[in-house]
């Protein structure tokens, strides 16, 4: 599979043109420069190559602006392909003169020129200036029109030939576990990443909201092929007032629904907020796995750290009903204690999701249930009987229940017969969702 990174100064559409070339919005656009800081992985939508989004390059001797642009280069060097993005209603100027002199030093990728926002002649500089960076032939080209792709496509085929094109194709594409890692600001999001990773792919700062997009990274951990999703930082609405935050606060929870498992990252320095407790409802809600963890657990004084432990366990289990047991590890991100663990109990809890129990299996734990407590009458006094179990579902994991006579059986009784069924299934760290389906017999 062939890499392909999108590189060029701050505004220049960069993002625009990962997200079309992906299908999806998976790259924050705004019209602010320097809204991309981390790098961002995607796949071409009709193509097996990835391709990497990359904060605008800068001349920055320190601070976020520097560490960006040192990311954006590495991506650059690691690169089959490079898209060099310029703004063609800007025109040439002298910072892009000086990032082309760059890339021809770091990488000897070919390298595609694209003139972006040309959808309108009248608004272009002189696109012959363009030549002067070395780039050859100039393409024109509308990111936000989706126009003049051709040139890409064309490229980056040639590039890859036909045996790469097999090779990619072959490889399974949803096979990866994704996971999203989502908390409040300055929790330690990024550092976890990197620990992963085992390199600074993240820019990690002593400040709230450096990290803006979600950054999807695809790695290997712990034995396996995941997709790590790097979030902005969520914060009470009350304390949001610029719109950039705003796009990033909803694409991280939009990251809960395109996640197979998602880690919340919580400071256990601090007092677990309601707000920790409304993002592991939306997770449930989305029938997906909830990994708390306990960050910085190595600044937890050794003597409060049980009575810690039990405390948020109790708060997390008392406000949910679709988990039994919640799971909540305890990690450092700096050291990497509890860092391995926490992902072999994502993996075990990962592949018991994903598995089928026989039918016959659910009866018999379904039927050992009632004969240890009955079902409770109905509202009309009549007696409620429970026939036929069977698994019609994951994430969450859905069992429905046929029953005959009356059916209006109350929430203590599901709440028994979940508990039930997750302690004998070991899907208590699971969300479960129990249906109810009427007989249509007659003679019920």
């Amino acid at each position: 599979m062939i890499n392909i990174t999108i590189a060029g100064r701050p505004n220049t559409g960069k993002s625009t043109l990962f997200n079309a070339l992906t299908g999806t919005r998976d790259a924050l656009v705004h019209d602010r420069p320097g809204v991309t800081r981390d790098t961002n992985a995607g796949m071409f939508r009709d193509r097996p190559y990835r391709v990497f989004d990359t904060a605008g390059l800068e001349n920055a001797k320190s601070g976020i602006a520097h560490d960006s642009t040192n990311m954006a280069i590495a991506a650059i060097e690691r690169a089959d392909a490079v898209l060099f993005v310029v703004d063609g209603r800007v025109g040439l100027t002298n910072e892009d003169l000086d990032w082309a002199r760059m890339v021809r030093r770091k990488t000897r990728a070919p390298v595609l020129l694209l003139v972006n926002k040309s959808e309108s002649a009248r608004r272009m500089a002189d696109v012959h200036d363009f030549y002067k960076l070395g780039f050859g032939a100039p393409n024109m080209l509308s990111a936000e029109h989706k126009t003049g792709f051709d040139a890409i496509y064309d490229f980056v085929d040639k590039i890859a030939g036909a045996a790469a094109n097999e090779a990619a194709d072959a490889a399974p594409r949803d096979a990866r576990l994704k996971i999203a890692v989502l908390g409040q600001p300055n929790v330690g999001k990024s550092t976890f990443v990197n620990r992963v990773l085992g390199e600074k792919r993240q820019i990690v700062m002593d400040a709230p909201g450096i990290t803006r997009d979600t950054v999807k990274i695809p790695t290997k951990f712990y034995g396996r092929d995941i997709v790590l999703m790097d979030t902005a930082g969520l914060r009470r609405k009350a304390g949001v007032t610029d719109d950039v935050e705003t796009l990033s606060a909803l694409k991280s929870l939009d990251a809960i629904e395109k996640a197979d498992v998602v880690i919340l990252m919580v400071d256990a320095t601090r007092n677990i907020e309601n707000q920790a407790l409304g993002i592991a409802a939306r997770v449930y809600d989305a029938g997906k796995i909830l990994c708390v963890a306990l960050n910085k657990w190595d600044l937890v004084p050794a003597e409060e750290r049980d009575e810690k432990l039990l405390k948020l366990k109790h708060q997390f289990a008392n406000s949910f009903h679709q988990i039994i047991k919640p799971m909540i590890l305890a990690i450092s991100a700096e050291t990497g204690t509890g860092v391995q663990n926490m992902f072999r109990r994502i993996y075990e809890q990962w592949d018991i999701s994903v598995s089928t129990v026989p039918t016959s299996l659910i009866n018999r734990i379904v039927q050992k249930l009632i004969e240890a407590r009955q079902p409770p009458m109905s509202r009309l006094k009549r007696p409620m009987k429970i026939k036929f179990a069977r698994q019609t579902g994951h994430h969450p994991m859905r069992i429905t229940i046929n029953v005959g006579g009356a059916s209006d059986i109350p929430e203590s009784y599901t709440r028994y017969l979940r508990r039930g069924i997750a302690t004998a299934l070991k899907w208590e760290h699971l969300p479960i969702v129990i249906d109810y389906e009427k007989s249509d017999n007659p003679f019920d």
